[in-house]
């Protein structure tokens, strides 16, 4: 049995899989722990084989005075912590670094592959980088580190644009037809590729991402259908849309970050459990829906 820390409680993707693990209760016991005070330093890690890190500051922000704060917390935080469970026997730690790491979305299509270097365009990216960097110093033959740099992450109770998009195509009549790429990556899909990560005893790099792009019209349109509902794809607005490029949340919504796919490519399992569709319809229903969705 595997035996896992949380470090992080009540945060999105430590509770999805903490619950996405409790299908194997003979298989993993994980227990979280509270880092929003000190108390977490006086916790004995020596009992865990994994520590999944996921504690820190999620959104982006460009106020100059929460930039301190995204160090503490995103690098030295996270940093400390490896060091804790290294100290005490920890064989594995897992950190969620993020896309974010390559900068902003753009306007054009933009691939990243295994030469693209990382350049962060704000406080949050350099702050997951830095943790990044300081890490992998830390890696030895027996303390193994793991790096996840995901895409958007979206799922039932998920935060950030996706929720908001979701909004939109239940109210909306039209939405902008714009021909961009985005890669995500459903909830289930992530917590089975860190199954997999502990799994397997993984170290390294990786870039777990859906099996397909996203459009993001394409998507509006889907969320819609899935409540029962018409919503027109109009390119009127594009000409007025690709003016207002640069505006940040123009480019969260219709900019263009893709993954190349030769990167998210694991041969140790298949962790793209959910399809683009059926990842849709998770996000959206509580329970099991009565949908005329065509698969």
């Amino acid at each position: 049995m595997k035996k896992i820390l949380i470090t992080g409680a009540n945060s999105y993707i430590g509770t999805s899989f903490e619950r996405w693990v409790s299908q194997y209760p003979d298989r993993y016991k994980v227990d979280t722990v509270d880092m929003k005070d000190g108390s977490w330093r006086d916790k004995d890690f020596s009992y865990y084989d994994v520590v999944f890190h996921v504690a820190g500051i999620a959104h982006v922000s460009s106020d100059p005075k929460l930039k301190d704060l995204y160090y503490r917390v995103n690098r030295d935080l996270t940093i400390e912590t490896a060091k804790k469970a290294k100290a005490e026997g920890v064989k594995q730690f897992i950190f969620m670094s993020s896309i974010i790491v390559y900068g902003d979305s753009s306007k054009k299509k933009r691939v990243i592959d295994r030469n693209t270097i990382p350049t962060p365009s704000n406080f949050y990216g350099d702050s997951k980088l830095q943790a990044e960097e300081g890490l992998k110093a830390l890696e030895d033959e027996n303390f193994k580190i793991v790096i996840l740099r995901p895409p958007m992450i979206y799922g039932k109770g998920s935060k950030g644009n996706y929720p908001k998009l979701s909004k939109a195509a239940q109210i909306l009549p039209v939405f902008p037809d714009i021909d961009n790429e985005r890669s995500m990556l459903h909830i289930d899909n992530l917590c089975e590729f860190i199954r997999l990560m502990i799994d397997n005893e993984e170290r390294g790099l990786f870039f777990p991402q859906n099996a397909e792009y996203v459009k993001t019209s394409e998507m509006v349109r889907m969320i819609a259908e899935v409540h029962g509902k018409k919503i027109r794809l109009t390119k009127v607005f594009n000409p007025i849309i690709k003016m207002m490029y640069g505006i940040n949340v123009v480019n969260k919504v219709f900019g263009n970050l893709v993954y190349d796919m030769n990167l998210s490519e694991y041969n140790k399992g298949n962790y793209r459990i959910r399809g683009f569709r059926e990842s849709i319809v998770f996000a959206e229903c509580e329970n099991e829906c009565n949908l005329n969705i065509v698969y």
